[in-house]
């Protein structure tokens, strides 16, 4: 269950919830200036020209402005955290040792990508050579839990139970039935004393409710970098090239 305060207003709840995320937004956009007031609005061209003529501690920015959609990458091939930032790393060193290649034929962030998404593949191909069995390694992969994924895993939770309660009540019946209790469509109508094609129209509905809903958080949230692992990732990096 979600924490309630002691009888407080929607128009209160909304106001607190406002100005909170307001100021987590400045906070964020403060520390953002303070780490790399120098590369925040240089395009990738322009420090790619500037790293190639001798500023080497530029390649920073670089690594700062791509860690967010390398790591989604990673992680959405290699399932973990620990391997995908392994292959960041190893994708960051190859685009900087093969800087000069870059020919901007697409975009920088492209390029990257694509280098990003080798490293993933060729770690995934390692591991299932080295394990020599990829449903022992997934099972183990599975029952693994670290704190961060014991964390995450109670605020979806939350999340995801905000979302359900927020749905109207015919809706929000249909989804629980059917979804979390896996009663059949024909219990579903018979439990609620309404038709069966009434039964798949509100779970649709209760559906495309939930996933607008969810979709900005999803968007900010899901495979998120962490500012702590983005400096990480740079001192990481910085200790390979020197």
């Amino acid at each position: 269950m979600l924490y309630q305060l002691d009888n407080p207003s929607k128009k209160t709840l909304q106001t607190i919830f406002f100005v909170t995320f307001c100021e987590l937004l400045n906070l964020i956009e403060q520390m953002d200036q303070k780490i790399s007031p120098r590369t925040t609005d240089i395009p990738d061209t322009d420090l790619i020209e500037r790293i190639l003529n001798g500023e080497k501690e530029l390649f920073e920015g670089i690594i700062r402005r791509h860690n967010q959609r390398l790591y989604r990458i990673g992680i959405s091939i290699l399932g973990n955290a620990a391997d995908a930032e392994e292959a960041m790393q190893e994708a960051y060193v190859k685009a900087y040792e093969h800087l000069r290649r870059f020919e901007n034929r697409s975009s920088f962030g492209t390029w990257l990508t694509r280098i990003m998404i080798n490293e993933s593949m060729a770690q995934k191909k390692k591991q299932r050579l080295n394990s020599g069995n990829v449903e022992k390694l997934l099972e183990n992969n599975t029952i693994m839990r670290v704190p961060d994924q014991i964390l995450a895993n109670k605020e979806l939770s939350n999340i995801l139970e905000s979302a359900i309660s927020g749905l109207p009540e015919k809706y929000r019946l249909v989804f629980v039935l059917r979804e979390i209790e896996e009663m059949s469509v024909r219990e579903t109508g018979a439990t609620l004393g309404i038709e069966e094609p009434n039964v798949k129209v509100r779970l649709n509905r209760a559906k495309t409710m939930l996933k607008k809903n969810l979709d900005s958080y999803i968007k900010d949230h899901v495979y998120h970098f962490h500012l702590s692992r983005c400096d990480m990732m740079v001192k990481n990096v910085f200790a390979r090239l020197h």
